[in-house]
């Protein structure tokens, strides 16, 4: 990260922080400062959260190395593919990943080639050591806070789709999303009985 992007991410948290901090001043006008904070980052963008299955359950059997080793090839294989399709990296929790996209078209074509690289890869690996990926997709408003995260009703759905909901192997989407993608050739969409908190339907992709 240069110089410049450094002061950038830096200078938007300490903006937020110290709206943050008047609004928690007696009397404050929150409606107010709420919507400063919207005017000055609030954004539309497309929220993917991605997650390896099995993790907890592959510690237990074969140890925080082997959990580090999959990581790090998860990080090679798909780092490229995000990159490729225009998304930004903003975050790497474990084993998840937070990237956004401004196109939904864009995340979607992502996921499903993140799929299918994985599908590939996997072909001639032990069970161990395949990386398995689920993925959750939101798009809408939300406050980014320079290149280092962002925060909004959809986060905590695409989050909870694809941390909680998703399967290895599985795209899982917000109604907003669905909506603001559209069709795309060789996919459909599945709805799910259950949406997560957060948003009012959620759907599979089936490809």
């Amino acid at each position: 990260m240069n110089q410049l992007h450094r002061i950038h991410a830096s200078g938007s948290q300490e903006r937020l922080d110290r709206l943050i901090q008047e609004r928690l001043e007696p009397g404050a006008d929150k409606a107010r400062i709420d919507q400063r904070i919207w005017d000055l980052f609030g954004e539309d963008w497309c929220v993917m959260f991605t997650d390896l299955a099995g993790f907890s359950r592959r510690v237990e059997e074969f140890g925080i190395i082997h959990f580090l080793q999959i990581i790090h090839e998860a990080e090679r294989l798909l780092i490229p593919v995000i990159e490729d399709h225009e998304g930004i990296l903003l975050k790497l929790l474990g084993d998840s990943f937070l990237v956004i996209f401004r196109k939904p078209q864009k995340a979607l074509k992502c996921a499903l080639g993140l799929q299918q690289l994985l599908a590939g890869y996997n072909l001639d690996k032990l069970p161990e050591e395949q990386v398995l990926l689920c993925v959750g997709l939101g798009y809408g408003r939300v406050l980014r806070i320079g290149d280092s995260d962002v925060f909004g009703a959809e986060v905590n759905a695409a989050s909870k789709l694809g941390e909680d909901r998703a399967k290895a192997g599985e795209i899982l989407v917000t109604g907003e999303f669905r909506r603001e993608c559209g069709d795309m050739a060789g996919t459909s969409y599945r709805q799910l009985e259950h949406p997560p908190a957060g948003t009012a339907e959620a759907f599979r992709v089936m490809y």
